[in-house]
């Protein structure tokens, strides 16, 4: 009896084992690949929440992507809400991208990491923002060109921290 129970629980745990391999070799997705220096879901691989980052210049709107409209791009996964938003993603994706990987500019500037909110955000000399809140949001939009140049001086340092 004790023999059978044995075999069978190792058993087991080789096909759990076996499984783990194969679902670990599937692409992004399913396998939750992600990119530390791009804001997105570790389980997911989907940056920025799935929010459609071309919608915040066309619509002038954070709004959601659709499951059936995604695209790989720097090791995430997007999603759109129209083809023609993938599209024009797809043409040029570094103009839709949010800045800094979509780590909050204010918190860059001072030196940290934090992940934007996408729908806290600004659309600044045609490039899109997010915040972690509210006041990063308000204090950025009342003096961007500090913040920014703040954020792109503390940037490397930033981003390599991501990676470890």
């Amino acid at each position: 009896m004790m023999a059978g129970w044995r075999r069978r629980k190792s058993a087991a745990a080789a096909g759990v084992a076996a499984l783990l391999l194969v679902v670990a070799a599937l692409p992004g997705r399913v396998a939750g690949a992600t990119n530390e220096q791009i804001v997105c879901d570790e389980h997911t691989g989907l940056a920025i929440s799935g929010y459609d980052p071309v919608a915040y210049f066309a619509d002038a709107q954070a709004r959601p992507g659709l499951p059936s409209l995604e695209r790989g791009q720097s090791g995430v996964v997007w999603r759109f809400r129209n083809e023609g938003n993938r599209a024009a993603f797809a043409r040029d994706p570094e103009v839709y991208m949010p800045q800094f990987g979509g780590y909050d500019p204010v918190a860059i500037a001072r030196g940290a990491s934090v992940p934007g909110h996408p729908e806290l955000w600004l659309v600044i000399d045609s490039r899109l923002y997010l915040f972690y809140d509210a006041k990063a949001r308000a204090a950025f939009a009342a003096e961007p060109a500090r913040y920014r140049a703040e954020a792109e001086r503390n940037w490397p340092q930033v981003r390599r921290q991501l990676a470890r």
